[in-house]
C-alpha cells in the first residue's frame, strides 16, 4: 500500500482577500474596505486541503520560502492534515495573491515568488512509488515544471500511478505543452473556457470528443450549473448545490478534490462527477478556498 492516496503538485501561497471598495483610486486616496481575510491560496494547496478533508492520505509537493508567508502556508496545511513536501527555493520569497473581490467579479494581483520554482526532476521515481495518484495544478504559473510534465506523467503511468491535471488559465493565451501532456493524462479537469481554449473547438462537447478519442477522461466545471464529463464509452452531467455564495475563490479546486476523493475511494465516474459538483458548490459558502470545504457527510451516497 503506497504511503499517500494522492500527491498534489503545484502552488501554495497566502491569498489576501479584500472586499468592499476595492477598485484602486490613485492620488493617495484612502478607501475603506468591508472585509479582509488572509487565507490559504494556490490551486494545488486548496485541492490538497480538500482531499485531506475528504479522507484521502494527501501530500503536497510545493515550493515555499523561508519567510513568514512560507511558515504560514506550512503550518496551515499541516493543521488540515496535508503532508507538505517542500522544495528548496533559496532566498526567493513565498508567492502571494491579492484578490480584489466585488459581488460579481474579482481581480487578482499575484507575486509569483516561489510558485514557479518546481522542476520536473522534483517529482522523483521514489516519490511516485509512494502514491496512488498524482494531481498537478496551476500549470501556467510553473513554466519549468510544465515544460517537462509530459515526461513526469509518462513515468507515472509506467509506474502504475494515475494522473490528473487542472491547468487553470494561461495568461499568454498560447496553451503551450498541452499537445505533449494530454496523451499521458488520465483525467483533465478544465472549466468550459479552458477546454475550448486548449482544443480550439466550437463547443465543449466537440472539444471533449477530441480528447476522449485519445483515451482521456474530461471533467468540466460548469459553474453554478455543476459539471459535465465525458470518457471513452460514456458521459454524464451533475448539478451543483444552491448556496448563498460568499466567495467563489478555490471552488474549482474543491471540485477537483471531490472528484479525486470519489474515484480514489472506488466510486464510478458518474458518482465522482456528482461529488465534484457538490464539493465545488459548498466551498463557496465562506471566504477563502478552504473554510467551507465539503466533508464526507456532505456528499451524496447511494
Amino acid at each position: 500500500m503506497p504511503e499517500f492516496d494522492v500527491l498534489v503538485v503545484g502552488d501554495a501561497n497566502p491569498d489576501l482577500l479584500l472586499r468592499g471598495d476595492v477598485r484602486p483610486r490613485f492620488g493617495q486616496q484612502e478607501q475603506l474596505l468591508t472585509g479582509a481575510d488572509l487565507v490559504l491560496g494556490g490551486s494545488a494547496a486548496i485541492t490538497a486541503a480538500g482531499c485531506a478533508r475528504l479522507g484521502l492520505r494527501t501530500a503536497l509537493l510545493t515550493a515555499v520560502g523561508k519567510d513568514f508567508f512560507g511558515t504560514l502556508v506550512r503550518d496551515h496545511l499541516a493543521s488540515l492534515g496535508v503532508r507538505v513536501l517542500a522544495v528548496e527555493s533559496g532566498d526567493t520569497p513565498t508567492g502571494l495573491t491579492v484578490v480584489l473581490a466585488e459581488p460579481d467579479d474579482r481581480a487578482m494581483l499575484t507575486l509569483p515568488g516561489t510558485i514557479a520554482a518546481l522542476r520536473p526532476s522534483d517529482v522523483t521515481a521514489e516519490l511516485l512509488s509512494r502514491t496512488r495518484h498524482v494531481h498537478v495544478a496551476s500549470l501556467y504559473l510553473q513554466p519549468v515544471l510544465a515544460a517537462g510534465l509530459a515526461g513526469v506523467f509518462a513515468a507515472a503511468r509506467t509506474a502504475g500511478v494515475s494522473t490528473s491535471l487542472d491547468t487553470n488559465w494561461d495568461p499568454t493565451g498560447e496553451w503551450s505543452w498541452m499537445p505533449e501532456i494530454l496523451p499521458h493524462t488520465d483525467v483533465f479537469l478544465p472549466n468550459a473556457a479552458e477546454l475550448l481554449a486548449v482544443t480550439g473547438a466550437a463547443s465543449p462537447s466537440a472539444a471533449a470528443e477530441q480528447l476522449v478519442a485519445n483515451g482521456a477522461t474530461v471533467v468540466m466545471k460548469d459553474g453554478a450549473r455543476g459539471a459535465q464529463a465525458w470518457w471513452p464509452g460514456g458521459s454524464c452531467t451533475a448539478p451543483g448545490v444552491p448556496v448563498q455564495v460568499v466567495d467563489a475563490v478555490g471552488a474549482g479546486d474543491s471540485f477537483n478534490a471531490g472528484f479525486l476523493a470519489a474515484r480514489l475511494s472506488g466510486r464510478d465516474l458518474p458518482s465522482a462527477v456528482s461529488w465534484a459538483a457538490v464539493a465545488g458548490s459548498l466551498s463557496t459558502r465562506a471566504a477563502g478556498g478552504t473554510a467551507a470545504q465539503a466533508t464526507p457527510d456532505d456528499l451524496p451516497h447511494p
